[in-house]
């Protein structure tokens, strides 16, 4: 299965984890061979030794694999995990980018509430409020919309949410994350992972 996983096989990954049910409980399986599948690709895109395309086949593969081994799963495994909301800002409907952070998110088992794209800000306070999100994702790719990035966190600081801001996309710099108050900066997908890890405890 972790071979499947790190060569992208989706077909192969569906096939392995099934056959793995027959003899490991599913909880080992996401434990001892997905995630630490998913951990060794991550770290070869982090080295420049895997790239995207690869790094995404090897999420699909990862996903497709957690919704066989899902099934067998106790319920509720995953439904109290927090949810992150992801947003690519309003003005800006370019959303490769966020999708790809939603994969990855989402074959580490995060549950992931995705706004979409071109969201107002003042969308993304009401969804963090009444969801009660710890952790915002914002993506920008142009820099006409990168503003959009900054009047989003003015909003969510001024309804005095307790929610992180992480951020990321083409035009977006450690520098101008600083600037405007984002809580992390996310040159890459993996980083996003990294950072949810870290704020969410799993």
């Amino acid at each position: 299965l972790a071979e499947s996983i790190e060569r992208g096989l989706r077909e192969r990954a569906i096939d392995a984890a099934k056959e793995m049910l027959q003899t490991v409980p599913p909880l080992e399986v996401v434990n001892n061979e997905l995630i630490p599948a998913l951990d060794r690709v991550g770290k070869g895109f982090e080295k420049g030794t895997v790239f995207l395309p690869q790094l995404l086949m090897s999420a699909e593969a990862a996903k497709a694999a957690f919704q066989v081994l899902k099934e067998y799963l106790p319920a509720g495994e995953n439904s109290g995990a927090p949810q992150i909301l992801l947003a690519t800002v309003k003005g800006d409907i370019h959303d490769i980018g966020k999708n790809i952070v939603k994969v990855l998110l989402e074959s580490y088992r995060f549950r992931v509430l995705d706004l979409g794209k071109d969201v107002a800000p003042e969308a993304i306070v009401e969804a963090a409020r009444t969801k009660k999100i710890p952790l915002v994702g914002l993506s920008a790719l142009m820099t006409t919309t990168a503003p959009a990035m900054a009047e989003t966190i003015r909003q969510l600081r001024a309804a005095d949410l307790p929610c992180k801001v992480v951020v990321g996309g083409a035009v977006i710099t450690q520098d101008y994350a600083d600037t405007i108050g984002a809580d992390c900066y996310a040159a890459d997908a993996m980083e996003s992972v990294h950072y949810a890890q870290q704020i969410l405890g799993t």
